[in-house]
Parts: C-alpha cells; structure tokens; sequence
C-alpha cells in the first residue's frame, strides 16, 4: 500500500513539532535532533520536517511504498513520465535504509519514490555534515550529462546536498 510523503524544511524544530503535533493530533512517531516524522493513517501520509536546508518550505514530495514490487510500478510510472530519473538503489537517508528513486517534475519539485527496509540511528551514513540537505532538496534540477540522470545536487550554497 502506498503513503503520500511530504518533507519540509523548518527553521525551529520544536515549535513546529508541537505545531504539527496539535494539527494531526498525535504525536510524532520519530523525533530526532534535526528530523521528525508523523506516519498517519487517516489519511496515509508520512509527514517530515527537519532543519536541513537552505530554507524553510517543501522540500520534497513523494510515496512510500510497503513492497519491492510497488516501487517497480513507480519506477515504470515515473520512466514513463519523460523526466530524467535518479536511480540511488540501496541507500541511506532520513533515518532510514532504503531502496529509492527521484525524479524532478517540470516545475522543478523533487519526487522521491521509496520503500524503507529498516530504520538507522543517523540521518545517512555519509560523511556528517551538519549544514547538509534532506535527500533531495528542492531547487532547479541539474542538466543530466550524457547516460546520467538529472538531480538536485549540490549549489553554490550548498555544496553538501546529497543527491
């Protein structure tokens, strides 16, 4: 089954998680320093917020998906949507170890499409770098070089993003 995905950027994690936490009238189901994340039901939605980022707004939109084969589908949907693809695989990001794949709508909006195997106990397994982006930040996408997906890599602002 699938969950809408929404990752935003704030500028103070603890007003906005008790900000969030009144609007959907739970509690978050992780909290982390930097990062936390509602997965409600009604309607099924995982909902993030984390301070990094260049600034405060969406920074990504997507699906969460319960099975390898629900990925597959969105993957082929996503090929089939004439836009450059980022394949990252096996990867870790938010929290998580995960299989994903990005894809940046015409407006420029990040899309990331991913089923999560097991939750990590750091924001990704990288180099840590605290002024690094969520996954895929928001932004112009880049301009694929020749066989290579276009991503929301890094900026002159911010040479960390780890798309």
């Amino acid at each position: 089954m699938k969950r809408f995905h929404v990752h935003l950027h704030v500028d103070d994690l603890a007003k906005s998680i008790a900000f969030y936490s009144r609007l959907f009238a739970a509690a978050p189901a992780r909290v982390e320093a930097d990062y936390a994340k509602w997965m409600l039901e009604d309607p099924r939605v995982n909902f993030a917020i984390s301070t990094r980022g260049d600034k405060p707004g969406v920074d990504h939109l997507g699906f969460q998906v319960d099975e390898a084969g629900e990925l597959a589908e969105l993957k082929a949907r996503a090929q089939g949507a004439d836009m450059a693809l980022l394949d990252e695989g096996a990867t870790t990001c938010c929290y998580a170890r995960s299989d994903k794949h990005w894809i940046t709508d015409p407006q420029g909006v990040a899309w990331e499409h991913f089923h999560t195997l097991v939750n990590i106990p750091v924001f990704n397994e990288a180099a840590a770098q605290p002024a690094q982006a969520a996954c895929c930040p928001t932004g112009a996408p880049s301009i694929p070089e020749p066989g290579r997906a276009a991503c929301c890599g890094p900026t002159a602002t911010n040479p960390n993003k780890c798309c």
